[in-house]
């Protein structure tokens, strides 16, 4: 098989968005199996986890369903062996974006990808799918719209098919986070071509999900290789809403100042209003949302993928199949919906290993919205309860006093053993405190107000507000009123957010407000004691780190950086980081497809003189040696 020229060598064929899409090349060939292609191509030294296990049961020919964390190296299960089986692997995809990446990706690797999508003109999708009907294409990316289509499907019919990927599979599961009816189509994969080996793929599924996958994939006797949970490069933080955006700023200043990050909102209007003020405030921020033009969400997207330093602002519209691996951290300013879709969302930071976090800010405001936006939708009577469930269980997760890695591990299933030292809770422990007494006031004042009235009017009457509302509904001469003066308004708060937590509250859905539940009374009772955490104080300026924690320090692990020893390394770094921008620019490609940051820092901390030596570093296979070893090699001589 053939290798593309130098490094600046121009794609063969480029589709609108810049991405080539012609497939002239293949993999290096070898004789060494999966693990000589997992060097000579990939550039890696071991397999990570179940792998390997993934990869020989699908070379074999069988079915199986993985879930694997974000950055757990799941495309490598089927993207290997689709160089060792014959014909052509056909991967289902649910986002433009998503292929487009992969297959830059791949094509850098000198690897046979294209995708057939709309970006394509008529005659270049025709080309594509002759090319993929004679076999002359290792991965082929579709989405589940057009694989389903009769035309394709007698394509598929004459073409040599080594298996079928389908990815992002929680799509598949009405009980999922990102429910997509079209996926429902996909049994007929099975049906059609019983003896081409599946396999089904996500980064986020509990066990109601798993079973649903397997059951609308038909995939029930597939072999299943669920990966551990953990995501140990993530640090995660969660802190009370208390002027949201000073916060994030704070925390992006202090913590990832120049770094790339994803800051998600609940609607449109609130993500264009944050990523103007961001740029206000001197960072480089851009919105994208639904409603935004195709142009404008494919411009923003290109220069997160393809520039240093840029801050998406986005609805959850964004992100998912993103491939780009140095994303630092991901910010919440509300809630997202259920835990799943914060593990898919926060597991966008971090994808290349190096340290990274997850940052969120919420108040009780996001429960209200939350149970309001459930209960107006015309799901079924049960899927609304399950996404209550959902719902209550990351409420849970905010409000914890245990290890945050252990309470959202043990949501997935997996036992985990604390402290993780990663985390607010583990780096600066919460106080507790009898709560019993402070819970009755708030429950007996919700009770006496008619339990109709949100959070914050509770809190008013408990501290004894003067407001013409609370007089005018004559709650200024209920018991009630005023016996919490000794707590500032903003403790009564916490309280109350603890006590939806906890369940001895809820949200009443058609008007918003809160409302006992049966599991107040034996606390009202005082016949169960009631624990509560005491929210601490978050520093007025300095370091945001950690809630509550002294100036200094407080990332959750060292920056990617932290390995260059020297101002000379950290000189050659910088160089080989625009030496990289430079050729991406070239090709119209992102530079993390070229070398990744961690590849880029064993180049500046090993400085090798000879091919030999940079074969040997992380992510440098056969065909990216051949590209850009000698200009890499010319940057770390010229600076030595």
């Amino acid at each position: 098989m053939s290798h593309t020229g130098s490094e600046s060598s121009p794609p063969a064929t480029t589709d609108p968005n810049g991405v080539s899409a012609a497939a002239p090349v293949g993999a290096p060939a070898t004789s060494n199996g999966p693990h000589g292609l997992l060097r000579e191509v990939f550039g890696f030294d071991s397999f990570r986890g179940d792998q390997q296990a993934i990869i020989e049961h699908i070379i074999a020919g069988g079915d199986c369903l993985v879930i694997m964390p974000t950055g757990g190296g799941k495309s490598l299960c089927y993207q290997l062996p689709a160089l060792t089986r014959p014909g052509v692997a056909v991967v289902v995809s649910p986002l433009i974006a998503l292929m487009q990446d992969q297959v830059g990706a791949l094509r850098q690797l000198g690897l046979k990808a294209a995708f057939i999508n709309s970006t394509l003109t008529p005659q270049g999708a025709r080309e594509l799918e002759q090319e993929m009907v004679r076999g002359g294409i290792d991965l082929v990316y579709v989405a589940p719209e057009r694989l389903t289509q009769p035309y394709f499907l007698d394509l598929l019919d004459q073409t040599p098919l080594a298996l079928f990927a389908i990815d992002e599979a929680h799509c598949v599961s009405q009980w999922g986070h990102d429910f997509r009816p079209e996926y429902r189509q996909l049994t007929i994969l099975h049906e059609r071509y019983p003896d081409v080996p599946r396999i089904a793929l996500t980064a986020t599924a509990d066990e109601p999900t798993r079973r649903d996958i397997a059951e609308r994939l038909q995939l029930e006797s597939a072999r299943r290789f669920i990966a551990s949970f953990d995501r140990p490069n993530i640090t995660y933080r969660v802190t009370v809403r208390d002027n949201p955006r000073r916060q994030l700023l704070r925390f992006i200043q202090n913590d990832h100042p120049g770094e790339p990050g994803i800051v998600y909102c609940m609607s449109r209007k609130r993500t264009e209003q944050i990523a103007a003020w961001l740029c206000a405030q001197g960072i480089t921020a851009l919105p994208y949302h639904a409603g935004l033009d195709a142009a404008t969400r494919q411009a923003h997207q290109a220069r997160f993928l393809r520039e240093e330093g840029v801050v998406i602002v986005a609805t959850i519209a964004f992100g998912m199949g993103i491939d780009k691996p140095n994303v630092r951290f991901v910010a919440h300013l509300d809630l997202p919906r259920s835990i799943e879709a914060y593990y898919q969302e926060t597991g966008r930071a971090g994808r290349d290993g190096l340290p990274a976090d997850a940052w969120m800010t919420y108040g009780p405001g996001d429960v209200v919205v939350h149970q309001q936006f459930i209960d107006a939708s015309e799901a079924p009577a049960e899927q609304k309860r399950i996404e209550r469930d959902k719902l209550n269980a990351l409420i849970g997760y905010c409000e914890t006093t245990l290890c945050r890695r252990q309470v959202l591990l043990h949501y997935f299933g997996e036992r985990y053993v604390g402290p993780c030292n990663r985390c607010d809770t583990c780096l600066m422990p919460v106080e507790r405190i009898d709560g019993t007494e402070l819970a009755q006031k708030a429950l007996s004042c919700v009770y006496r107000t008619g339990q109709r009235f949100g959070a914050a009017y509770i809190a008013d009457v408990l501290t004894g507000a003067e407001n013409q509302r609370i007089i005018n509904a004559g709650h200024d001469r209920l018991s009630t009123y005023g016996i919490g003066r000794d707590l500032p308004k903003k403790r009564w708060l916490s309280i109350i957010r603890q006590l939806l937590a906890a369940g001895l509250l809820e949200v009443e859905p058609s008007h918003g407000g809160i409302r006992l539940t049966e599991a107040a009374r034996p606390v009202l009772q005082g016949r169960e004691v009631l624990w509560l955490r005491v929210d601490p104080r978050e520093p007025a300026s300095g370091n945001s780190g950690v809630k509550g924690q002294a100036a200094g320090p407080a990332r959750g692990g060292a920056p990617p950086t932290a390995a260059l020893t020297g101002e000379m390394q950290k000189v050659l770094f910088e160089r080989l980081r625009a030496l990289r921008l430079e050729l991406s620019r070239q090709q119209n490609v992102p530079p993390y497809v070229i070398f990744s940051d961690r590849t880029l820092v064993e180049m500046a901390t090993s400085q090798p003189r000879t091919l030999e030596e940079l074969s040997g570093l992380h992510g440098v296979g056969r065909t990216k040696l051949e590209r850009y070893g000698e200009v890499f090699l010319e940057a770390v001589r010229a600076h030595v």
